[in-house]
């Protein structure tokens, strides 16, 4: 008796077109902002990216993943992750929260991200897992990275941080103030309006100050 012939092994299917996903992603970016989540269709990504929509699934299995991923790469455009680094020397922290301040206010002063503020707000009573997406997918990764780089500063006795999630949610909350409170409300400010150097270099020093390391380092904790 001749033995069963082997099933045969799925063939892998073709690999994904990174420059294909690019566009897609672009596309999402633009059109999130400008028409709503609602107002967005994944047929009108797919004909902005100019790709089929089978090309679009394959990439993004529905549109929150879609809205989700577009939420990241912009997030990560403006706050890569080595602006969180604090690389092998402690004593340049102030120069880096500065960086991470003006990038930070860079992304949040941006027309598109004000109109997905918005677009959030105006969705708030009946949609908070668009409103999850969006913190996940953004805010909390910066919040992450922040709180593990204050970690390392207080290990190194470059700051002092006894709640580093605390004071990551404060730098945060400083650096946009009145002004984004002003910005999303259209109270008085141009829609291209950034709050000033002044504004930026206050909060940084502000929080240099409230976090100033002990006299002695302190030792790595296990």
């Amino acid at each position: 008796m001749s033995p069963s012939p082997r099933p045969r092994r799925p063939r892998p299917g073709r690999p994904k077109d990174p420059a294909k996903r690019q566009a897609i992603l672009e596309a999402a970016k633009r059109l999130f902002p400008e028409h709503g989540y609602e107002g967005v269709s994944m047929e009108s990504i797919a004909l902005a990216a100019a790709v089929s929509k089978l090309t679009l699934y394959s990439h993004f299995r529905d549109k929150d993943a879609l809205f989700a991923a577009a939420v990241k790469a912009v997030c990560e455009e403006q706050l890569p992750p080595e602006v969180f680094s604090l690389g092998p020397e402690a004593g340049n922290i102030g120069q880096i929260l500065h960086t991470i301040a003006e990038r930070f206010l860079g992304l949040v002063s941006r027309k598109e991200s004000v109109q997905v503020y918005r677009m959030l707000a105006a969705q708030a009573p009946g949609n908070s897992k668009l409103a999850e997406l969006f913190f996940d997918a953004g805010p909390r990764r910066a919040l992450d990275e922040f709180e593990t780089l204050l970690r390392q500063a207080d290990r190194a006795g470059a700051l002092s941080v006894p709640d580093p999630a605390r004071s990551a949610g404060h730098f945060f909350c400083l650096l946009k103030g009145l002004w984004h409170m002003r910005r999303l409300i259209g109270c008085g400010d141009s829609p291209e309006s950034a709050p000033d150097a002044d504004h930026l270099d206050s909060v940084v020093d502000l929080f240099l100050r409230a976090h100033a390391p002990e006299s002695t380092p302190r030792q790595s904790s296990q």
